[in-house]
């Protein structure tokens, strides 16, 4: 039986030796200084001692803070008149497009006393989905590409088909045939 013990201890030796990993055991024959380098950044000992570089922790932070804010008061009069300053910002855009409301109002009643049929359309509500019978005439002549490209645009919106302006011209060059879309009637 002890026999058998005690081989049963060495083979567990054996194999908790092998399986061990190699960072893990202290051997002095294994003096190679970039490991070392290499382990330490990987594997730090403590973070919370040192201040890292990259902001995760920082023990003198508070220490700072302090020196800044020396109390509770002075944070909260600093919090107090940035709400303040916010407040006096918001105002101010609120006045400004107040007055830029006004100002289109007064247009808009001096277009009714001058021309009533511009007010009128100026504020007429279009549905972008109705199409004119012009439209409908010329989109059955389309191809059925051009018809969902038409179908597709809303009035009153950028025209998609537009390319975006760049520095460098096109590689394919100018496009010599290039029709626009029919415009609405």
């Amino acid at each position: 039986m002890s026999s058998l013990s005690t081989a049963r201890q060495q083979t567990r030796r054996l194999v908790s030796s092998s399986l061990r990993r190699s960072y893990a055991t202290k051997n002095e024959n294994q003096a190679d200084p970039k490991r070392e380098i290499i382990r330490k950044t990987l594997y730090p000992g403590n973070i919370r001692n040192t201040a890292a570089p990259t902001g995760t922790w920082r023990p003198d932070v508070g220490r700072a803070l302090q020196h800044a804010i020396p109390s509770v008061q002075a944070h909260e009069t600093i919090e107090r008149a940035w709400l303040l300053h916010k407040r006096h910002l918001r105002k101010s855009r609120d006045a400004e497009l107040e007055r830029k409301f006004a100002s289109m109002k007064e247009a808009m009643e001096e277009l009714e006393k001058v021309d009533p049929r511009l007010y009128m359309e100026a504020n007429r509500t279009e549905d972008p989905r109705r199409r004119t019978e012009g439209e409908v005439a010329v989109s059955k002549t389309m191809r059925e590409v051009e018809k969902q490209a038409l179908e597709a645009r809303a009035r009153g919106l950028f025209p998609r088909e537009l390319k975006v302006p760049t520095d460098t011209p096109s590689k394919a060059g100018w496009n010599y045939n290039w029709k626009p879309f029919p415009r609405p009637l």
